[in-house]
């Protein structure tokens, strides 16, 4: 009897497909929200032929921001999400402007949203949010050497507080679920990543 593939050579086999891009074929804005344009997209299936249609949001870069004081705490924000109704704590961030380098957009949203400055911004890594239906990338920075050196800047449709954790207690508030939001977690996955004698996620 022919012993069954393990889960690496089924892994490989998977690899072998090859897939291929759907063509756009039409594309209709249904709607300009201001921070996203939703799009109708009819693409055809490159295996069966077949058209479909899709949603497709298309927004700007998003950059995140994990801002350390030269005391090691961690820079965080706390402020009302309307996607779950709820107080969330999270790193600075927010959307990169026309024409906006991403480190540009990481130092002005830290800035704008704490009233902290610190070092040139270090790219920690870059990931597409929801590729499913989201066209951007979020972009997460490191700012070492933070110091408050202002009032943050807040425009209408924000009210934020501000709070210093130490670096080493943000893996118990993200197990703990103090921190849920995936794409603050992600980028405290980079710092992991960048300096594992400092942090861990635990």
């Amino acid at each position: 009897m022919q012993a069954r593939p393990g889960p690496t050579a089924t892994a490989n086999a998977r690899a072998l497909v090859t897939i291929k891009p759907w063509p756009h074929r039409d594309r209709e804005v249904i709607a300009d929200m201001d921070i996203f344009r939703i799009h109708r997209v009819l693409s055809r299936s490159p295996r069966t032929g077949a058209d479909r249609h899709f949603t497709l949001l298309e927004t700007s870069d998003w950059i995140n921001v994990v801002a350390l004081t030269p005391e090691d705490d961690v820079v965080l924000v706390e402020q009302f999400r309307h996607g779950t109704g709820e107080v969330t704590l999270e790193i600075p961030g927010g959307l990169v402007d026309p024409g906006e380098e991403p480190d540009a957009a990481a130092r002005r949203e830290l800035r704008e949203e704490t009233g902290y400055e610190g070092d040139p911004p270090i790219l920690l890594g870059t990931v597409t949010p929801n590729p499913a239906f989201l066209n951007n990338r979020c972009h997460t920075f490191l700012i070492q050497n933070c110091r408050a050196v202002g009032e943050p800047e807040l425009d209408h449709g924000e009210d934020i507080a501000v709070s210093l954790h130490p670096l080493a207690g943000v893996g118990r508030l993200i197990a703990g679920g103090s921190i849920q939001h995936a794409l603050v977690i992600c980028a405290f996955w980079w710092l992991a990543q960048r300096m594992p004698e400092r942090f861990r996620m635990e």
